[in-house]
C-alpha cells in the first residue's frame, strides 16, 4: 500500500509540475534584457534568478539586496542562497534612510492601516526606488522583481519603480506566468535547489513589523509558537510586570529608561522587552489594494507599544482641533502609503502637516507590560495641555455662572430645530 502511495504521490507531483513549466513555457518574454532583480533570497526572488537565465536568458543579472534592518540570520539566508544560485548579490544598506527618513514619519503619523502598524508597505517602495536607481547607474534595461497577482506588492515596487526609471521594462514572473506558491516551490526543486519555508507563504522582517505568511493563512490555520521571533505568547509570558519609561522629544522616543539611544537601538530593545512579555501580535483580517481580503499575522511589539503611547501623548499635547484633523490625515497617509504612494505630493503635503504639529509633543511615559497588556503608569510633559488647576470639578478656578449664556446659545439651535419640526408636521427625533 505505501508503494502504490508513493507512486500515486509521485505522479501528482510530476503532473504539477508539468503544469508549472507550461505555464513558464507559454508565455513570451523579451530576451537577452540586462536585468536588475530586487532580490531578497527567498523562494520568490530565488526562482526570477533561475527564470532570468533559463526563460528570459539575460545577457547580465545583478541581484541588488537590500539591508533594511531584517537582521543578521535574513542576511545570511539571502547570501547562503546566493552563492548556491551562483551569484554576488550587490548589497545596499538603507537600515539608516528607512530608519531616519521612514520610520520617524510612520511614528509621528500614528501609522495605522486598519490595525496594521505599515511596515513592508513602505519597505517595498524604498527597496524598489533604490533597486530602480542603481539599475540606472549599472546601464540595465529591465527591473524584475518577485510579486504575485494577488498581493499588494506589484503595485507598490511598480509606482516606485515607474517614478524613479520611468519607461523601463518590469517583470514581474510568478505574476506574469500566474504561479502558485506551490508551483514555485516544485520550480526550484525542478532546477535543483529546493526553498525550505517554517510556514507556507514564508515571511518579511523589518525592525519595526514582521509579517508572516502573507495571503498563506486560512481561517483555521494553526500558528505554533515557533514562528514567533520575539513574541512569547501570553500565557507563557512572565507573571510579573516588567516596567519601562520612554521620553519623547518632539513626537519621537530619544530614550528608553532614562538612557538617550539612537531610534534603530530602541525599536530592537522594545522589540525583546514588549515580545517577552507578550505583546505584538497582530491577528487581523485585511483589505488590499483590490479589495480582496486576507488574514494577516503580524508581529510587532515595538511598534504596538511606540504608537499607543505616542497617540496619547498626542492626546495630551494638542488641540482638540488639531488632534481632530490629525486623525483623519493619519489615516489618508496610511491609506496611501500602504496602496504604494509614499511618493505621491499629497503624501508629502501631509508629511509636512504631521510635522508642524510634532513640536508639543513631548514628555516621558512609564508604562507597564504584561502577559500582552500595556498600561500607561504615569505621563509627565513641558507641553500639555491637561490643568486640573482649570479643569477640575474640585478647583475654583472660574466662575461656573458665567457658562450658562454659553450653554443657552449652543441649545438654541436646537429650540429652532423643535419650532421647524411643530410648524411642518415633522416628527420629532426620538429622545
Amino acid at each position: 500500500m505505501t508503494s502504490t502511495n508513493n507512486q500515486v504521490s509521485t505522479k501528482t507531483t510530476n503532473s504539477a509540475l508539468e503544469l508549472a513549466l507550461h505555464k513558464v513555457n507559454s508565455v513570451d518574454v523579451p530576451q537577452g534584457k540586462t536585468i536588475a532583480l530586487a532580490y531578497s533570497g527567498g523562494l520568490d526572488s530565488t526562482l526570477c534568478v533561475k527564470l532570468a537565465e533559463t526563460k528570459y536568458h539575460a545577457t547580465k543579472l545583478y541581484a541588488i539586496s537590500a539591508d533594511v534592518g531584517q537582521g543578521e540570520d535574513e542576511i545570511k539566508m539571502a547570501n547562503d542562497n546566493a552563492k548556491k544560485l551562483g551569484i554576488t548579490p550587490i548589497v545596499i544598506d538603507i537600515k539608516e534612510e528607512f530608519t531616519k527618513n521612514w520610520l520617524t514619519k510612520a511614528i509621528q503619523a500614528n501609522s495605522d492601516y486598519n490595525g496594521y502598524p505599515v511596515s513592508t508597505s513602505m519597505t517595498r517602495q524604498l527597496i524598489a526606488a533604490r533597486v530602480a536607481q542603481k539599475a540606472l547607474e549599472l546601464g540595465c534595461d529591465a527591473l524584475m522583481e518577485g510579486s504575485s497577482g494577488k498581493g499588494n506588492d506589484q503595485y507598490r515596487m511598480h509606482n516606485a519603480f515607474s517614478l524613479v526609471a520611468p519607461g523601463i521594462s518590469i517583470f514581474v514572473p510568478v505574476r506574469d506566468f500566474d504561479l502558485t506558491r506551490g508551483e514555485e516551490q516544485l520550480l526550484m526543486e525542478h532546477f535543483g535547489m529546493p526553498i525550505d519555508e517554517l510556514i507556507a507563504g514564508g515571511d518579511d522582517k523589518t525592525m519595526w513589523c514582521r509579517s508572516i505568511a502573507s495571503g498563506g493563512i486560512g481561517l483555521d490555520t494553526e500558528l505554533p509558537d515557533s514562528i514567533w521571533l520575539w513574541l512569547t505568547p501570553p500565557t507563557k509570558a512572565p507573571d510579573k510586570p516588567t516596567t519601562v519609561k520612554i521620553t519623547w522629544e518632539n513626537g519621537l522616543p530619544i530614550a528608553l529608561d532614562g538612557q538617550g539611544m539612537p531610534l534603530d537601538k530602541l525599536i530592537q530593545t522594545l522589540n525583546e522587552i514588549g515580545g517577552a512579555n507578550g505583546i505584538g501580535k497582530i491577528d487581523i483580517f485585511e483589505d488590499g489594494i483590490m479589495g480582496l481580503k486576507s488574514r494577516e499575522i503580524y508581529e510587532a511589539p515595538a511598534a504596538t507599544i511606540l504608537l499607543k503611547v505616542h497617540r496619547d501623548l498626542e492626546q495630551y499635547t494638542l488641540t482638540k482641533e488639531e488632534i481632530q484633523l490629525k486623525r483623519q490625515l493619519d489615516a489618508q497617509w496610511a491609506k496611501m502609503v500602504y496602496h504604494g504612494e509614499w511618493f505621491h505630493p499629497l503624501k508629502k503635503a501631509i508629511d509636512a502637516f504631521i510635522a508642524s504639529t510634532q513640536e508639543a509633543v513631548n514628555g516621558e511615559y512609564v508604562v507597564s507590560l504584561y502577559k500582552g497588556n500595556i498600561d500607561i503608569v504615569s505621563r509627565s510633559s513641558n507641553s500639555g495641555l491637561f490643568f486640573p488647576d482649570v479643569r477640575s470639578i474640585n478647583s475654583e478656578s472660574f466662575n461656573q455662572k458665567e457658562c450658562a449664556p454659553a450653554a443657552h446659545l449652543r441649545g438654541l439651535p436646537y429650540e429652532l430645530i423643535a419650532r421647524r419640526n411643530k410648524l411642518a408636521g415633522l416628527s420629532q427625533e426620538e429622545v
